[in-house]
């Protein structure tokens, strides 16, 4: 098996700082890395000249990205298919609760499913790419419109006029889904009882592109005779550990905090075993 690269993987581990700090300087490199000053001193060197880092005007030895990291990220950028890498992460999703799991986006009022894998089970939900659903009665639905400004979501459901529901359980009060965004905005993850089917349970997460924006939900969906309270917990959190897969594969940084303390929640729950294959 091939070996790694001391040298390349240390720059590398120069570039990383700058993930979440807009410069630093070759002290402060030093210090973080742990690294003798001089490596340090020419591994910088080398990444000026290639235009990887920039010197910061003004303060010389002070450091920031340069354009030919912009270049790659924005090439990436370009070539990634939501569809394709949202595949990707639900089968492996799939794999760790063998239920049927969804991608979707918004389409106005309307959620698509952009990626589908099923479940084994001879009793799952019946679904298809392409299909579109009312999104105020979907847990990826949901997800999505508690991403929107107030605004946006006005001009969707003016607050007096009446929703469609699928169900008994549908949401149809404009006021009570603005309550119910809220909490899905606070928690963090969206669930669908029974609101788009009468016998279907679903939990669903947010995906992030790049930009910080939200792009897509991830769902995991349920037949009532297989749902619980456990099964709630559980499947919440896996599928709120492959939303992050996936949005980390579009190039999604969390905010500096949020991983420790997700994975602190996991610890303390038992939920860790779930994202073993992610």
């Amino acid at each position: 098996m091939a070996r790694a690269v001391p040298a390349v993987s240390r720059a590398l581990d120069i570039l990383e700082l700058f993930l979440d700090r807009a410069s630093l300087s070759a002290p402060d490199i030093t210090e973080r890395l742990g690294l003798p000053r001089t490596t340090v001193h020419e591994l910088i060197t080398t990444l000026v000249d290639r235009s990887y880092l920039v010197s910061v005007g003004g303060q010389p030895t002070h450091y920031r990205l340069g354009m030919r990291t912009f270049q790659l990220g924005s090439a990436f950028a370009d070539r990634l298919d939501l569809a394709t890498e949202s595949r990707l992460v639900a089968q492996r999703v799939a794999a760790n609760c063998d239920e049927t799991v969804h991608v979707a986006i918004l389409d106005g009022t309307y959620v698509v499913y952009i990626a589908k894998v099923d479940s084994t089970h001879p009793v799952r939900m019946v679904s298809a790419v392409g299909r579109r659903l009312p999104a105020h009665c979907t847990g990826v639905g949901k997800m999505l419109l508690s991403g929107l400004s107030p605004q946006a979501l006005d001009a969707l459901y003016p607050r007096d006029r009446e929703l469609t529901g699928m169900t008994p359980q549908s949401i149809t009060s404009p006021s009570k889904l603005r309550a119910h965004l809220a909490e899905i905005r606070e928690f963090g993850l969206a669930y669908d009882h029974c609101e788009s089917n009468d016998s279907v349970h679903c939990v669903a997460a947010p995906v992030y592109d790049h930009d910080g924006d939200m792009v897509a939900a991830m769902s995991i969906s349920v037949p009532a005779m297989r749902w619980d309270e456990q099964r709630e917990r559980d499947w919440g959190e896996l599928v709120r550990d492959g939303a992050g897969a996936l949005s980390q594969r579009l190039g999604h940084r969390p905010p500096p905090g949020e991983l420790e303390s997700r994975l602190a929640q996991r610890l303390e729950t038992g939920h860790e075993r779930l994202r073993e294959n992610l």
